[in-house]
């Protein structure tokens, strides 16, 4: 079971909203993804209008747990203030915490960060803050108060996959018994598989699934993809190696003289 601030859930895959050709398909993707958790913008819900509305009450349909999110803040203020009022729409003290500093990368902004961690934390909040894979920046949100981190493998809707694999494994190393979830850059199963196979706790993506030619589909591929990485983790992974090891023994082999 993965447990997240307290609430045990079966699934390891999370799920985006966003971006998919329409409601109809976004409900079957995340049915037939497994996931146990959507995240969901403030942003989306507000600007609606009433077809904002009309897609909460689609989301809350589902039987889901909703994590919102942050996205688009570019400011401390910009972005407690956004979990402000989602807190009041959603009506949950989860929130996936993003500062953006970098409007190419959209890379996260570590130090504002760290900085609305501590006030989201201070106010109550359980915190999934969108981070690097550096070591110190995920020290700095843990003292924090934040109890789950959420690294990036790549930018946002890059579908590159894994670019750091030693950093992202020294990351696992080093709070091993600290939640992760692997957050953004994922476009293929496989790319799911190895981060699981670290030991990462669950994945987090929405554009490999939402943009793919059959949405529905891709996210039935990532739920198989999540679980056989976790469960190759758990079995205990063949590490490489150096040379070529025979898997036939060669005492008793016939000897022709």
């Amino acid at each position: 079971m993965l447990d997240l601030y307290g609430q045990n859930l079966s699934s390891r895959l999370l799920l985006g909203t966003a971006l998919y050709p329409s409601p109809a398909v976004m409900t079957e993707a995340v049915k037939a993804s497994g996931a146990e958790i959507v995240t969901i913008s403030l942003r989306r819900e507000t600007s609606g209008g009433k077809s904002g509305g009309q897609f909460w009450s689609l989301v809350q349909s589902l039987g889901v747990r909703v994590l919102p999110n942050t996205a688009g803040c570019h400011s401390v203020q910009e972005a407690v203030t956004t979990a402000r009022m989602a807190r009041e729409v959603f009506g949950t003290n989860w929130i996936k915490l993003e500062v953006i500093g970098n409007h190419d990368t959209l890379q996260p902004d570590v130090f504002g960060l760290v900085d609305a961690a501590r006030i989201l934390v201070s106010e109550g909040f359980d915190v999934f803050p969108y981070t690097t894979d550096d070591l110190v920046v995920a020290g700095r949100l843990l003292d924090a108060g934040c109890s789950v981190l959420m690294p990036w493998c790549a930018p946002i809707g890059s579908a590159r996959g894994p670019q750091n694999l030693d950093a992202l494994r020294s990351l696992r190393g080093h709070f091993p018994g600290v939640p992760m979830i692997v957050d953004a850059g994922i476009g293929r199963p496989s790319h799911a598989a190895i981060v699981m196979e670290l030991g990462y706790d669950a994945v987090l993506l929405n554009t490999a699934v939402a943009k793919a030619g059959d949405p529905v589909a891709m996210a039935a591929a990532f739920g198989k993809a999540v679980e056989a990485g976790h469960e190759a983790y758990c079995a205990g992974l063949l590490q490489p190696r150096d040379m070529a090891v025979p898997s036939t023994p060669i005492i008793g082999m016939a000897a022709f003289l």
